[in-house]
Protein backbone atom coordinates (compact mmCIF):
# COMPACT_ATOMS: atom_id res chain seq x y z
CA UNK A 1 0.00 0.00 0.00
CA UNK A 2 1.13 3.64 -0.55
CA UNK A 3 0.78 6.56 1.52
CA UNK A 4 -2.79 6.82 0.92
CA UNK A 5 -3.47 3.40 2.01
CA UNK A 6 -4.43 2.95 -1.90
CA UNK A 7 -2.92 -0.40 -2.92
CA UNK A 8 -0.21 -0.19 -6.10
CA UNK A 9 -0.66 -1.60 -9.33
CA UNK A 10 1.43 -4.94 -10.17
CA UNK A 11 4.63 -3.81 -12.68
CA UNK A 12 3.13 -5.21 -16.35
CA UNK A 13 5.31 -8.34 -17.47
CA UNK A 14 6.72 -5.97 -19.96
CA UNK A 15 8.70 -3.99 -17.62
CA UNK A 16 9.41 -6.96 -15.61
CA UNK A 17 10.92 -8.30 -18.35
CA UNK A 18 13.01 -5.44 -19.48
CA UNK A 19 14.53 -5.14 -15.79
CA UNK A 20 15.56 -8.85 -16.05
CA UNK A 21 17.02 -8.52 -19.29
CA UNK A 22 19.14 -4.96 -18.20
CA UNK A 23 20.46 -7.34 -15.36
CA UNK A 24 20.80 -10.25 -16.76
CA UNK A 25 21.55 -9.59 -20.67
CA UNK A 26 23.11 -6.19 -20.73
CA UNK A 27 25.42 -7.60 -17.45
CA UNK A 28 24.15 -4.77 -15.52
CA UNK A 29 24.59 -4.90 -11.42
CA UNK A 30 21.30 -4.70 -9.34
CA UNK A 31 22.09 -1.61 -7.97
CA UNK A 32 22.63 -0.20 -11.40
CA UNK A 33 19.59 -2.12 -13.05
CA UNK A 34 17.61 -0.43 -10.01
CA UNK A 35 18.36 2.95 -10.84
CA UNK A 36 17.54 3.00 -13.96
CA UNK A 37 13.89 2.04 -13.71
CA UNK A 38 13.80 4.19 -11.03
CA UNK A 39 12.99 0.79 -8.60
CA UNK A 40 14.00 -0.89 -5.87
CA UNK A 41 17.16 -3.18 -5.47
CA UNK A 42 14.75 -6.27 -3.77
CA UNK A 43 12.28 -5.92 -6.66
CA UNK A 44 15.38 -6.62 -9.22
CA UNK A 45 16.43 -9.16 -6.68
CA UNK A 46 13.10 -10.89 -6.51
CA UNK A 47 12.59 -10.96 -10.57
CA UNK A 48 15.46 -12.38 -11.08
CA UNK A 49 15.09 -15.31 -8.63
CA UNK A 50 11.17 -15.59 -10.03
CA UNK A 51 12.64 -15.75 -13.74
CA UNK A 52 15.47 -18.53 -12.82
CA UNK A 53 12.81 -20.78 -10.67
CA UNK A 54 9.47 -20.21 -12.29
CA UNK A 55 10.75 -19.10 -15.64
CA UNK A 56 8.26 -16.50 -15.86
CA UNK A 57 7.66 -12.95 -14.30
CA UNK A 58 3.91 -12.73 -13.74
CA UNK A 59 2.44 -11.36 -10.71
CA UNK A 60 1.44 -13.14 -7.78
CA UNK A 61 -1.70 -13.09 -6.50
CA UNK A 62 -2.26 -11.08 -3.66
CA UNK A 63 -3.35 -11.15 -0.16
CA UNK A 64 -3.77 -14.15 1.76
CA UNK A 65 -5.25 -17.20 0.33
CA UNK A 66 -8.56 -17.97 1.79
CA UNK A 67 -8.28 -21.37 2.94
CA UNK A 68 -11.48 -22.90 4.50
CA UNK A 69 -12.80 -26.69 4.97
CA UNK A 70 -15.96 -25.87 3.23
CA UNK A 71 -13.91 -25.55 0.05
CA UNK A 72 -14.01 -29.16 -0.36
CA UNK A 73 -16.95 -29.64 1.62
CA UNK A 74 -19.75 -28.99 -0.91
CA UNK A 75 -21.24 -32.11 -0.77
CA UNK A 76 -21.23 -32.41 3.08
CA UNK A 77 -22.75 -28.97 3.56
CA UNK A 78 -25.55 -30.04 1.40
CA UNK A 79 -26.40 -33.10 2.92
CA UNK A 80 -25.89 -31.55 6.49
CA UNK A 81 -28.62 -28.83 5.18
CA UNK A 82 -31.40 -30.99 3.71
CA UNK A 83 -31.06 -33.58 7.25
CA UNK A 84 -31.72 -30.35 8.94
CA UNK A 85 -33.38 -27.85 7.51
CA UNK A 86 -33.88 -25.35 10.98
CA UNK A 87 -30.66 -25.31 12.19
CA UNK A 88 -28.98 -22.17 12.55
CA UNK A 89 -25.44 -21.72 11.56
CA UNK A 90 -24.13 -22.59 14.96
CA UNK A 91 -25.50 -25.77 14.67
CA UNK A 92 -24.34 -26.10 10.79
CA UNK A 93 -20.95 -25.25 11.74
CA UNK A 94 -21.15 -27.84 15.02
CA UNK A 95 -22.69 -30.45 12.32
CA UNK A 96 -20.25 -29.84 9.90
CA UNK A 97 -17.31 -30.56 12.70
CA UNK A 98 -18.93 -34.26 13.74
CA UNK A 99 -19.11 -35.05 10.34
CA UNK A 100 -15.75 -34.46 8.93
CA UNK A 101 -13.62 -33.54 12.15
CA UNK A 102 -12.83 -29.71 11.07
CA UNK A 103 -14.66 -26.56 12.67
CA UNK A 104 -15.57 -23.82 10.46
CA UNK A 105 -16.94 -20.24 11.63
CA UNK A 106 -20.70 -19.01 11.29
CA UNK A 107 -18.96 -16.48 8.78
CA UNK A 108 -17.06 -19.28 6.79
CA UNK A 109 -20.40 -21.55 6.87
CA UNK A 110 -22.44 -18.39 5.76
CA UNK A 111 -20.67 -17.62 2.94
CA UNK A 112 -20.48 -21.27 1.88
CA UNK A 113 -24.28 -21.83 1.86
CA UNK A 114 -24.83 -18.44 -0.26
CA UNK A 115 -22.24 -19.64 -2.69
CA UNK A 116 -24.15 -22.80 -3.41
CA UNK A 117 -27.64 -21.01 -3.31
CA UNK A 118 -28.75 -22.42 -0.19
CA UNK A 119 -30.96 -19.72 1.43
CA UNK A 120 -31.15 -19.54 5.50
CA UNK A 121 -34.43 -17.40 5.26
CA UNK A 122 -36.97 -18.95 7.27
CA UNK A 123 -40.15 -18.37 5.50
CA UNK A 124 -43.03 -17.97 7.44
CA UNK A 125 -46.02 -20.17 6.70
CA UNK A 126 -49.51 -18.87 5.79
CA UNK A 127 -50.56 -19.19 8.99
CA UNK A 128 -48.15 -17.74 10.56
CA UNK A 129 -48.00 -14.79 8.49
CA UNK A 130 -51.85 -14.53 9.23
CA UNK A 131 -51.44 -14.60 13.00
CA UNK A 132 -48.66 -11.90 12.38
CA UNK A 133 -50.66 -9.37 10.47
CA UNK A 134 -53.48 -9.53 13.39
CA UNK A 135 -51.14 -9.03 16.17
Amino acid sequence: MTKNNIPMKAYSVDLRSKIVAAHLDQKLSIRKTAEIFACSKSLVQKLVKQQKIEGNLQPKPRGKPRLSHLNNGSTEVREIVAAHPDATLVELCELFAQKTGNWVGRTAMCSALQKLGLNRKKKLSGVAKQEQKES
